[in-house]
């Protein structure tokens, strides 16, 4: 797994339909709680994280989706950020691992939290990712050329951009090179309503948001 990885984080009223979803799309659960309420599933490149939005400590309200990462060293990452200016980057315990937060451009708060062989209470799935998979997560409310220089502190994550206009706001979106007609027969099997235009497939996922699957 790489130094820094991508993570989008979705609060969500039902992490298991969720989870559901995001499996029927390819990704495999990695860690979960031992008593539910999360659990991330990782893809060829990237990650997204489910927590339960009435257990969240932050607010979270379900749907929401918030940009995170998770890197090996979050130390040598404060290091590389300060030199880069971003003094006010912090770390701190939390009760499941060491997490450093930093303020992207326009004031957004991003959290990273570090990889841990303690599991802390968390149950963990050795399963192999899916490496046709990317996960893309969709910024909009961004300032392009300042995320992607903020961005490259991380290594340059794959991302896209939506409208920089307005607030700031995350859509989980994925890229893959599986034949679209497959992903969209096993999402149909599966129940969703899907609809493949193009080069991308729509879908609504179970907490009314949505979400695009790109080839």
């Amino acid at each position: 797994m790489n130094d820094v990885v991508i993570r989008p984080l979705r609060f969500t009223a039902d992490v298991e339909a969720m989870r559901a979803f995001l499996e029927t799309l390819g990704l495999r659960p990695r860690i979960e709680g031992e008593r539910g309420g999360w659990v991330d599933l990782v893809a060829g490149s990237g990650m997204a994280a489910l927590h339960d939005a009435a257990t969240s400590s932050t607010g979270g309200k379900a749907g929401d989706t918030s940009l995170s990462f998770e890197a090996a060293d979050i130390d040598l990452l404060k290091d590389r950020l300060v030199a880069a200016g971003h003094e006010e980057a912090t770390t701190w315990d939390e009760a499941y691992g060491r997490v450093l937060s930093v303020t992207a451009p326009g004031g957004v708060v991003i959290w990273i939290d570090e990889r841990s062989d303690d599991l802390y209470g968390y149950k963990l799935h050795r399963t192999a990712p899916d490496p046709r998979l990317t996960v893309v997560p969709r910024l909009s409310g961004a300032a392009e050329a300042e995320w992607t220089s903020f961005l490259e502190l991380f290594g340059s994550p794959e991302v896209t951009f939506g409208p920089p206009a307005g607030e700031f706001d995350v859509r989980l979106e994925l890229r893959t090179t599986e034949p679209l007609p497959d992903v969209l027969a096993r999402l149909k099997a599966a129940g969703y309503a899907a609809e493949l235009t193009g080069s991308t497939i729509a879908i609504t996922d179970p907490d009314g948001q949505p979400v695009r699957v790109h080839a």
